[in-house]
């Protein structure tokens, strides 16, 4: 069950491959994401260290659940990936000009995961021609209906 999906990732990059990972979090982040207040849009992925971590991920903390604590909205957070996911990873982002996007968080079996693209950037003129495939596959949907 999807809780958020970033659409923009869509449109700005091609997904070549997508893996899941888990997600560190705290006890405030996990009852916030619950309640459905977090957001993907401006958020990307950085290895240091031979570590995956989510960037810009926003996820507003509730009044309840975190009034003993000081959370930090955009906390940097640790993802985690088998080594060996991690190691090809690093090999295609370093050598072919790749990068790492959060795509879609979700639920797996009670524990929240991350769905990351490995993604080659749009130029302008690939978004266009996104946009226009679109616009057509809708136009052919509705010309189906009407018949």
């Amino acid at each position: 069950m999807s809780i958020i999906h970033n659409k923009k990732a869509f449109h700005d990059y091609f997904i070549e491959e997508k893996y899941e990972a888990g997600i560190v979090l705290e006890g405030w982040e996990v009852k916030a994401i619950r309640a459905g207040r977090v957001q993907l849009k401006e958020a990307y992925i950085i290895i240091r260290n031979g570590e995956l971590y989510l960037i810009g991920c926003h996820i507003s903390p509730l009044k309840t659940a975190s009034t003993h604590i000081l959370p930090d909205p955009v906390r940097t957070r640790k993802l985690l990936l088998h080594l060996e996911e991690i190691k090809r990873l690093i090999g295609k982002i370093e050598r072919a000009g790749y990068t790492l996007i959060p795509l879609d968080m979700h639920y797996k079996t009670g524990r929240i995961k991350l769905e990351i693209g490995l993604a080659k950037g749009k130029k302008q003129h690939d978004k266009r021609e996104t946009e226009k495939q679109k616009e057509w596959e809708r136009e052919r949907q509705r010309l189906i209906r009407a018949k």
